[in-house]
């Protein structure tokens, strides 16, 4: 992108620096837009839950920046020459039931024939200026809560080789179609500082992303990730994606992996995640409150994974 126009509005509050989630565009002073897009092949055999999860992660943007989703319009990538109109029809049932569990509309969309699925959104929501998150604002002493288990990497790799047990593959897609609002609600409550979410660059992406914008370290406590149901099995079996390995290799000059640290669970910190939960920093007298209110409205792996110093030599730091 170093070659594109650059772009001077003062109305545009967050753009393409600092590894944003999401724009953010001042309509007025006490009212932002936020706006995402997001897209990508199937994961799962079944269109309509495909359709749920590739709604949900389109949304998860607008919720990683405190914002409210309003309007959605449906992208679709379809090969309509090979495949029958009903399974298109079917994807598209699942986004929009999905977008309506959010409060929000589809207000219209685009499709264009293609040799391979793909599907999501382009989402817009809404935003008081005081109520905006981003990934900038982590701050020394608070601690890191995740809202969503990880590994559905290891479960998507193995079912597309037809490795994945049905429970396994159940208990993630249940949690990748899970919209993150009940965590944007804990986040506003508690005061959250910043927020980000765990999506194709992994939890260890992510949090460096955070930390690198923030001007801090993030610690993550590999012991204290909350693992998917069947995660571990899988990752043991060999079960990466190939992002996992690229992920490792970009974050690793900003990296520091204690020793000690069980290699499963490094896996596991930089395995590609879809539709994953939001990384929040929040102070250290709230965060009990906000996992305690996350799991009361369904969130249930909400959970503290580690905490944010001062800045280190490196921006992310992998302990036990």
């Amino acid at each position: 992108m170093r070659g594109l126009p650059k772009f001077a509005d003062e109305n545009l509050i967050v753009g393409t620096e600092g590894f944003s989630d999401a724009s953010v565009y001042r309509l007025r002073d006490d009212l932002y837009i936020v706006q995402s897009l997001d897209f990508f092949p199937p994961l799962v055999d079944d269109p309509y839950l495909f359709g749920q999860i590739a709604a949900a992660n389109s949304l998860s943007d607008i919720y990683a920046m405190g914002a409210r989703p309003i309007t959605a319009l449906n992208i679709v990538g379809f090969p309509d020459d090979q495949l029958s109109l009903d399974v298109l029809s079917e994807i598209l049932k699942g986004g929009a039931e999905k977008v309506m569990e959010a409060g929000a509309v589809i207000a219209g969309g685009h499709t264009v024939r293609d040799v391979e699925i793909k599907y999501g959104l382009s989402a817009t929501g809404v935003v008081a200026p005081d109520r905006l998150l981003t990934n900038q604002k982590a701050q020394p002493g608070d601690l890191l809560v995740l809202t969503k288990a990880l590994g559905t990497g290891f479960v998507t790799t193995a079912n597309k080789a037809g490795r994945c047990p049905e429970d396994v593959l159940a208990a993630a897609s249940a949690s990748m179609a899970m919209l993150n609002r009940a965590a944007a609600e804990a986040a506003a409550a508690h005061a959250a500082h910043a927020a980000t979410d765990i999506t194709g660059f992994g939890l260890a992406g992510h949090a460096g992303e955070m930390a690198e914008s923030s001007g801090v370290t993030c610690v993550i406590e590999l012991a204290k990730l909350p693992l998917l149901p069947g995660v571990a099995e899988l990752a043991r079996a060999g079960n990466q994606t190939r992002a996992s390995a690229s992920n490792r290799a970009f974050a690793a000059p900003n990296t520091l992996i204690q020793a000690g640290c069980d290699e499963l669970r490094v896996e596991v910190a930089f395995d590609a995640q879809t539709s994953g939960g939001l990384l929040l920093a929040v102070a250290p007298e709230n965060a009990a409150a906000l996992v305690d209110h996350a799991r009361s409205l369904g969130a249930t792996a909400t959970t503290i994974v580690g905490h944010v110093d001062q800045r280190r030599e490196k921006s992310l730091v992998l302990v036990p």
